[in-house]
This record gives structure tokens, C-alpha cells and sequence, in this order.
């Protein structure tokens, strides 16, 4: 097992990373032209960060805070986006076009998956259950103080995880298929976080060149990821891409970590996620009452600019948030 003291104060370079992984998750899923590219390993490197500040010796604590800093809050942000959606959002747009389901949406709040016929009121927000579960299956599987048997649970139940998703289509609840899988990221954080902090900056900006190279030339070699709905084309490449293109972004700003603002929002990136479309559909009100545009095939120019002013409309409500309200963005004030 690792040894590994993971320090409690906030680490800026991760901070950075955040943010930029949680703008790339806002900017995708507006479907730029770098969509592959980006989806490649935006949620590999949230998962492989989660990794990081997971407890040698995790206890019951553990479980207990976890539950009031990812799943509290899901809930919470999940009724609310749901009841908006039931009242407003359903009879607008794509939504009233496909005449969903009030009930099976209600439920999508529960099962945390189902794609927009259970989570059209906010499908972004199926990564707090995932993440939940992939720190939970990790747990377990420290309890087995046998290192050999350790590793061979972890591999065999990754295996498991992919051999899930190949076969059935009907993902488990609150992502159970995916959060197997996912420990590929999550335990290489975990186990790979040590090694990374005591990188210094001249090999850093050596890995920073060399893996951004590699994830260049090599994503494109496999299927568009879509980790919500357990797509991951060919799972070798998959894991590949997602480490390379994680140690990219990491070891860029372990090399340049000046970047302030995004780790201004790496600090409220779980509001981020949760308010991103609600953001969106703001700027569409706008856009179509305020300027009388009727059109939302936005250009790319406008993809990128509106998932800057999606961040940006969030800040206020994170800045009350984090006052009065700090369990909504995690369970502790960030600023």
C-alpha cells in the first residue's frame, strides 16, 4: 500500500487543474470542434485528482464525509434542477420536443443515470454519484491488507468494470459499471500521487512536452469517450489517453502554476458542474428575448465565449455559497 502523506492544505497546481478540467467539461459539452480531443481525458484527469486526496487509512469518517461533500449536495442540486426543469424546462426547447417522462425524470434524480430520458433536467451532475462510488469501491478494497490480493481485486474488478459495459448497455445505478472502470484513474492517482508532487518544474515541463505530444498523435487512434454512457472504444487506449493527456495537464501547471483564475474556479468546480446548463439555458433566455435570436447553432467562437460566461454567471452564486451556504460547494468555505 502506499505511504504516501497527503498533505491537508490546498495545493495551487491542482487547483489549476481543476479549473481548466471543469471549463474543458463546461466547453464540451457546448460540442466544439475539439470535443474528441477534449473528452479524451477531461474526466480521467477529475477522476485521477480525486485520487489524490484519498486517505491511506480511510474509516467510517471517511464514508460520513463523503457523503456530506458529494452526495448532500447532488441531492440537493439535483431536486432543484429537477423541480425547474418539471415547472419550466420540459415544455422548451429539445425537451418538449421529445415529450419526456415527469416520472422516469423523478426517478433519474434517484438512479443517476439513464441519459435524457431520466436526466434531462441535468445529466452533468451523474459524476457526483459515479465519483462516490469509485472512492467507495476503493475503500472496500483496502480493507484486504494482503498487498498481492489487493492488486488482483483492483485489477480484476477495473476488468469487470469494462467487461460490464461491452456486453450490457443498461448502466448500473449511480454509475456502478462506470466507477469500476473508472479506478484505473482513480487508484493511479492515488498511488502516483507522491511521485507527482515531488516532480520539480524542469521535468515537468519535459513531461508537459513529451505527454501532450503523445496525447496529440494518439487520441484521435480511438472512439469519441463518453464516460456517462460507458463508452470508451478501445479500453487499452482509453486508459492511455486518459493518463497521458492527465499528466499534461497536471505537469503544466505543476511547471506554471500562475494561472490564479482558474484556480479561483477549480475551487467551485462542483457548482460548476451542476450549474452549467442551468447557466446556458440563462444566456438562450437572453439571447432570445433580449435580442430576438431564435438560432443556437452557435459558431465555435461563440462555444468558447459562452463557456466563459457560463463561469462567469456562477461566481455569484458560489461567492453566497461559500458564505452561508459552504455545504452546497463541498462542505467547507474555499476563499
Amino acid at each position: 500500500m502506499s505511504d504516501k502523506n497527503i498533505v491537508s492544505n490546498r495545493l495551487n497546481w491542482v487547483d489549476q487543474a481543476k479549473g481548466l478540467a471543469i471549463f474543458l467539461v463546461v466547453y464540451g459539452h457546448n460540442f466544439p470542434f475539439c470535443e474528441k480531443f477534449i473528452y479524451a481525458f477531461h474526466m480521467p484527469l477529475f477522476i485521477m485528482i480525486s485520487g489524490f486526496f484519498h486517505s491511506n487509512q480511510p474509516d467510517v469518517k471517511d464514508i460520513t464525509k463523503r457523503i456530506t461533500h458529494i452526495i448532500l449536495p447532488y441531492f440537493t442540486w439535483s431536486l432543484f434542477l429537477f423541480l425547474f426543469w418539471f415547472i419550466i424546462g420540459k415544455d422548451y426547447g429539445d425537451s418538449a420536443q421529445l415529450n419526456l417522462s415527469s416520472l422516469e425524470n423523478f426517478i433519474g434524480v434517484f438512479y443517476a443515470q439513464g441519459d435524457r430520458a431520466f436526466m434531462d433536467w441535468g445529466i452533468p451532475l451523474w459524476f457526483l454519484p459515479f465519483i462516490f462510488m469509485t472512492f467507495l469501491i476503493f475503500y472496500v478494497l483496502q480493507k484486504i491488507k494482503n498487498t498481492s490480493l489487493f492488486w488482483a481485486f483492483l485489477i480484476i474488478t477495473i476488468v469487470a468494470g469494462f467487461v460490464y459495459s461491452r456486453n450490457y448497455e443498461f448502466n448500473l445505478p449511480w454509475s456502478l459499471n462506470i466507477a469500476m472502470a473508472g479506478l484505473a484513474f482513480y487508484g493511479f492517482g492515488f498511488f502516483g500521487f507522491k511521485m507527482l508532487n515531488s516532480v520539480n518544474q524542469r521535468n515537468s515541463i519535459i513531461i508537459t512536452l513529451i505527454s501532450g505530444i503523445v496525447l496529440f498523435l494518439l487520441y484521435n487512434f480511438n472512439d469519441k469517450i463518453d464516460m456517462y454512457r460507458a463508452i470508451y472504444g478501445n479500453e487499452f487506449q482509453f486508459i492511455a489517453n486518459g493518463i497521458i493527456g492527465s499528466f499534461f495537464v497536471l505537469f503544466f501547471f505543476k511547471a506554471f502554476p500562475v494561472f490564479k483564475f482558474l484556480e479561483f474556479i477549480g475551487k467551485f468546480s462542483l457548482l460548476i458542474l451542476c450549474l452549467q446548463l442551468f447557466a446556458l439555458t440563462f444566456i438562450k433566455f437572453v439571447l432570445l428575448y433580449g435580442f430576438g435570436q431564435s438560432n443556437f447553432n452557435f459558431t465555435e467562437l461563440e462555444k468558447f465565449v459562452y463557456a466563459i460566461i457560463q463561469i462567469i454567471l456562477i461566481i455569484p452564486v458560489f461567492l453566497v455559497v461559500n458564505k452561508y451556504l459552504p455545504i452546497l460547494n463541498g462542505g467547507f468555505k474555499k476563499i
